[in-house]
């Protein structure tokens, strides 16, 4: 019982470090900031269709970075995605960016969450994460309607969740706050 304890201790305490950078002693970008245009392209889908913020205009778009290994990363993830189930497609799309793993750690953490309905990138050499400065996990960035970064959230914990909701909820639309949602 003493080590699982320590062993969920030190992993809470490693998504709180930085996350090393895909080239060392490369410099990353600065982060996209509130009223900044963030980078376009965020990868290919498991179809290997390649899907970009512009594509989603007119959206409220959340991209969260996350990494299996990362708990709160983990916990972060069905709250969106019951975010996406209630307020449904039409005016808000969550890009879930996986954070430089292979192929077979991002399946695996799909695979146990394919009943989580977020559109899910794997960025396994870093292109992504680097050009949006990602260093720490989780790492979100709301886009409002109008492309432009609306809020920044590094970290999750249960704390935080109603202010997400708040701000989300502000940039939506009236007219998806009033529909049926759907998927």
């Amino acid at each position: 019982m003493k080590t699982m304890l320590i062993a969920a201790c030190m992993a809470a305490v490693l998504c709180l470090l930085p996350a090393a950078p895909a080239g060392a002693g490369q410099d990353l970008p600065a982060q996209p900031r509130p009223g900044d245009v963030p980078p376009d392209a965020l990868g290919n889908d498991r179809d290997g269709n390649p899907v970009t913020v512009s594509q989603h205009r007119g959206k409220v778009v959340i991209v969260t970075f996350w990494a299996s290994w990362c708990g709160p990363c983990r916990r972060e993830l069905p709250m969106l995605g019951k975010v996406q189930a209630v307020v449904g497609r039409e005016h808000l799309e969550i890009i879930a960016v996986n954070f430089k793993e292979d192929r077979r750690d991002f399946n695996a953490v799909v695979r146990a969450n394919r009943d989580i309905p977020l559109n899910f990138i794997r960025d396994s050499h870093g292109r992504t994460s680097d050009t949006y400065g990602v260093t720490t996990l989780p790492n979100m960035f709301i886009i409002g309607v109008d492309g432009k970064v609306a809020y920044v959230h590094r970290g999750y914990s249960e704390e935080m969740i109603d202010g997400f909701i708040q701000e989300m909820l502000g940039l939506l639309p009236p007219e998806a706050l009033n529909k049926p949602a759907y998927t």
